[in-house]
């Protein structure tokens, strides 16, 4: 059933654990998911944060204006492979969460040159629960039964759906492309230090993200920009594979949920609750542009024109769908976003921020074709 908006707030605000404000530690919190959870946490609560990010392409510090300059808030530039920094950030911040997001996570990026993915997934995840582990067992009891690191993950660990069913917390891992392989391989990692060392952790598997301030790689956010510029819509194959997606605040306070009240050495599966095939996804933008960007480009009549068909991309998973039961029975999170609010509050946010995503496209990025295996 779907929520309001006072109801999200309020089962982010009672997600405190212990009835105490927290010190979370959090990888990757310019990226488009990390920086969303940041400023939910600041936006709803006391806790203190330090950002750790590396600042690769896909980092964007812009992303977090809004809370920059939060007392709650603080930012240290360092690499998670970097075995000595992230001893130090740990140390000085002494964190009661490490929320684990930085990670290569384009699968296209990942087929053209898997390596980055491999040593920041794989060798930067060993590197921060060694570092993790480090603090843990120098802490005494009570902080130590406090201490949670949490590492989130994605569905494509699974592999691909058939027509029918969804994906459990139970579902044997079968990745497809480097990206998801180098994700299955760091979930691994974290459950083998559980299970060894006894160090607390969580792991999320969540569905296909999207809102505000996404990167322009990804499929929805680079279908506005190029629509909104008369350029090609390329869609991959016949567009009819099916995604679950979910809106990327409603993401944040399900991880903040299981930060602060999952289970520890559990899994818990996040999702939308919103499958659609790809093809529908870009004509629903096509359609929502046409009414709130009614002045189209020239020689456009209708952004729907703009979709061209190009070749598939390796291995690509033909449908993902979660099984989202498990968090809403134990922890009581729902998304509050159908897939028709999120897009259309998606596709208004792009089009009233172009700065930012001016600012995006001013780097390295010029919007290319990717994924086609063809270059290392």
């Amino acid at each position: 059933m779907l929520r309001t908006v006072r109801d999200c707030r309020r089962n982010v605000v009672n997600s405190r654990s212990m009835g105490q404000d927290m010190k979370f530690l959090i990888t990757g919190g310019a990226g488009f998911i990390g920086s969303a959870v940041i400023r939910c946490l600041i936006a709803d609560m006391n806790h203190d944060i330090l950002n750790v990010d590396k600042l690769t392409y896909a980092g964007n510090l812009e992303s977090l204006t809004a809370v920059a300059d939060s007392a709650q808030y603080a930012f240290a530039q360092a690499d998670i492979c970097d075995p000595e920094a992230m001893r130090r950030q740990i140390a000085g911040f002494q964190p009661d969460v490490i929320m684990h997001l930085a990670a290569e996570s384009h699968v296209d990026r990942s087929i053209d040159g898997p390596l980055p993915f491999i040593q920041t997934n794989i060798v930067g995840t060993y590197t921060l629960l060694e570092a993790a582990r480090t603090f843990w067992s120098s802490l005494p009891d009570a902080a130590q039964s406090r201490f949670r690191f949490h590492h989130i993950s994605t569905d494509e660990v699974y592999g691909s759906l058939g027509a029918t069913g969804s994906f459990t917390e139970d579902t044997a891992y079968d990745p497809s492309s480097p990206y998801s392989a180098s994700k299955a391989s760091s979930d691994h990692l974290v459950r083998s230090w559980h299970r060894t060392f006894g160090l607390p952790v969580v792991i999320t598997n969540c569905s296909n993200n999207y809102g505000p301030y996404q990167f322009p790689e990804k499929l929805i956010p680079l279908m506005i920009l190029n629509a909104i510029e008369g350029k090609p819509l390329p869609v991959y194959g016949k567009g009819d594979q099916i995604r679950d997606w979910l809106y990327v605040e409603d993401h944040a306070r399900a991880l903040i949920a299981v930060a602060t009240k999952g289970k520890v050495g559990h899994t818990y599966n996040i999702g939308g609750h919103n499958e659609r095939k790809n093809i529908d996804v870009v004509q629903t933008i096509c359609r929502i542009l046409d009414a709130f960007a009614p002045d189209h480009p020239p020689g456009v009549d209708r952004y729907e024109s703009l979709i061209t068909y190009v070749n598939d991309r390796p291995g690509h998973d033909r449908r993902y769908a979660i099984d989202a039961s498990k968090i809403e029975h134990e922890l009581g999170w729902t998304p509050c976003e159908t897939f028709e609010s999120g897009i259309r509050k998606t596709v208004e946010w792009y089009l009233g921020n172009r700065p930012w995503w001016s600012r995006v496209l001013d780097g390295t990025y010029r919007r290319e074709r990717l994924g086609l295996g063809t270059g290392v």
